[in-house]
């Protein structure tokens, strides 16, 4: 911890991760696996446990949602952080239509407040990913060629969205169904990624333009 906390401070800081860690120890025996420490911040909803594995020192911060229930399950590796009020749902909350895939999330990557993780269809998150606050990932699209049918009844289709190593996404990013964004890439808040981003690059408008390179 730094030097220049205070011993009043630090105190303060010691008390609410205990009190994150003494709730992750009751959530660790319900989970499909787990290793190591596990912070659960207050109000976090944490369900269809049986789905989910865990790493060493993973937070899932106040009022985040985790919904398990997925094909594929949710796999978070060590030191993985999901911010306050961040959602991450495969499927309906009601078990309603497919189930879908899943989430899988590399080692040292974190996700901001507010994000929204649709994982219906596969999302593989790296290593090193640093997800601002406010980011939204779609794994899925609407079907609506079909003028007879509502397009409610058409059902959705996916691809799957990849990030690769070592990744910057700024706030306010969305993310949409079939994209990889290449390793050591950077994109700016706003932008709206419909199309893969190459290794490297570094994109900040929301036409996915690559501005340059780093």
């Amino acid at each position: 911890m730094s030097k220049d906390v205070s011993k009043r401070d630090k105190l303060t800081i010691y008390w609410m991760v205990g009190i994150k860690v003494l709730r992750g120890i009751f959530i660790k025996l319900t989970l499909k696996q787990s290793r190591g420490l596990l912070f659960v911040g207050k109000k976090a909803s944490i369900s269809h446990r049986k789905s989910i594995s865990v790493g060493k020192n993973v937070k899932f911060e106040d009022y985040s949602e985790v919904h398990g229930l997925s094909k594929n399950g949710l796999q978070f590796g060590d030191n993985v952080t999901i911010g306050r009020y961040t959602t991450i749902r495969p499927s309906s909350y009601y078990g309603v239509g497919k189930i879908g895939f899943g989430l899988q999330m590399g080692e040292n990557s974190s996700i901001g407040p507010f994000g929204f993780v649709g994982c219906s269809g596969k999302i593989v998150i790296g290593k090193n990913v640093m997800i601002g606050p406010r980011v939204s990932l779609f794994a899925e699209n609407h079907n609506f060629s079909d003028k007879s049918e509502s397009i409610k009844e058409q059902g959705v289709n996916n691809k799957g969205i990849t990030i690769e190593d070592d990744v910057w996404i700024g706030s306010g990013v969305v993310i949409l169904d079939g994209v990889t964004i290449g390793s050591g890439s950077v994109v700016g808040a706003g932008t709206i990624i419909t199309k893969d981003i190459p290794k490297q690059a570094v994109v900040y408008d929301k036409r996915d333009k690559v501005i340059k390179e780093r």
